[in-house]
């Protein structure tokens, strides 16, 4: 166990590396996290062999994962059915277009510009199509916009987005068996027994210091994300659906956020987003960094054209619109679960994977760091939706601070 006790001792160190960094320079602590992961694989490689971080050991797998799954069921949990109800229209739009709109451009540019196969550049299209739920959600998070109309706004079209990426990969390349219809099948049963279920459970059996409530909901979603698994599909899928379901129980209990977000963000979400970043091998992109280059561009490129009129047209000021749109072009999960399945299915090689890969945790840092740099809508902050916690007291339970973060 030594070996284990000093390989989490220095993930750890990483990630409390990464929250200083994200402090110092004024960026969200999940991006510090993937480039602290990157540079983190690039000096102990160099040291000690690319094994030696230990990205690949089954237990780092194991909280990596789970960081994403909470993760993404706190992000659906965010989401205010008032505000989805009134909003569905705009966030189903914006949600569509930001897919589209990537799914054809990249694809296209993947086949035309790079010379990849058909299918490979139809997968390069999916793992591009993508926007980050986690890095979305992480930065609404951080500077306060999750208890804003806004922000949950946001969260819905990122939900759209994705959706319409997992659709896509399924249809081109993993064909609908049995598997899918019992998956379908037990999903919502469960979707539709969980909003009954879980208010009865916890006002008879919550607020105990065994925290019968976090285990409750983790039993749920691990085993929706086992069944999503044997199904050929991916484990955050259900774990979004669950929070949304969830959303005026579990989103509206603040004590049980606060806990689970202390949890998620203190040790899961590290794990997380340093592990993806220890993904990119920045030798191989000095190397050819063409095709990364190509890909980030024209992902970010068809997401403004896609996104930015869409945001326009819904009344959307101009520094506004820019900020949804560059935050909508982020991108990681999803694009990583695509590359690799891609890879793992022989449908791109490895220097096409490595090409996407980087391109997808490129997504995940550049236009957030414009996005907070230049477009930061300071006027949401001043405007929480009716009922919920303020931004300050979203800090004072745990998140960052939101003046600190964004500066005058």
């Amino acid at each position: 166990m030594t070996e284990t006790w000093a390989l989490a001792a220095l993930w750890l160190g990483l990630a409390l590396a990464a929250s200083l960094l994200s402090l110092w320079l004024r960026v969200a602590t999940a991006l510090s996290e993937i480039v602290v992961g990157t540079v983190a694989q690039l000096v102990v490689g160099a040291v000690a062999g690319t094994a030696a971080l230990g990205a690949e050991a089954s237990w780092v797998k194991f909280l990596a994962g789970t960081g994403a799954i909470v993760l993404t069921f706190l992000a659906g949990a965010e989401l205010d059915p008032e505000v989805f109800r009134l909003k569905w229209k705009e966030a189903g739009m914006v949600g569509l277009a930001s897919f589209l709109a990537p799914f054809l451009g990249c694809a296209a540019a993947a086949r035309w510009l790079l010379g990849w196969d058909p299918m490979a550049s139809w997968l390069a299209g999916i793992a591009m199509s993508t926007t980050s739920v986690a890095v979305v959600y992480a930065v609404m998070l951080e500077f306060g916009f999750n208890v804003t109309d806004y922000g949950k706004t946001v969260l819905t079209a990122c939900f759209v987005t994705d959706l319409g990426t997992v659709v896509a990969l399924g249809l081109i390349f993993a064909p609908f068996t049995w598997k899918t219809l019992v998956f379908v099948g037990a999903g919502a049963l469960v979707f539709f027994v969980l909003p009954w279920l879980t208010p009865r459970f916890f006002k008879r059996y919550g607020n105990r210091p065994s925290e019968l409530e976090a285990k409750f909901l983790l039993f749920f979603l691990f085993g929706l994300g086992a069944l999503a698994t044997w199904a050929d599909s991916e484990a955050v899928l259900p774990a979004y659906l669950i929070g949304m379901v969830l959303a005026g129980t579990v989103g509206k209990d603040h004590a049980l956020i606060r806990r689970l977000r202390t949890l998620t963000f203190g040790l899961l979400t590290p794990f997380y987003f340093i592990r993806a970043g220890s993904f990119v091998s920045a030798p191989a992109l000095v190397a050819a960094p063409g095709a990364f280059l190509l890909l980030l561009l024209v992902k970010m490129t068809t997401k403004f054209f896609g996104v930015f009129p869409v945001t326009r047209a819904y009344g959307a000021p101009g520094k506004e619109a820019a900020y949804t749109t560059l935050l909508m072009s982020t991108g990681l999960t999803f694009g990583t679960i695509s590359s690799l399945f891609g890879l793992s299915h022989r449908i791109i090689d490895q220097g096409q994977y490595s090409a996407l890969v980087a391109a997808v945790v490129g997504s995940a840092v550049v236009p957030t760091l414009i996005a907070n740099a230049f477009f930061f809508p300071h006027h949401h902050l001043r405007q929480p939706a009716e009922g919920v916690e303020s931004p300050q007291s979203a800090v004072t339970a745990g998140a960052c601070d939101t003046k600190v973060e964004v500066g005058p």
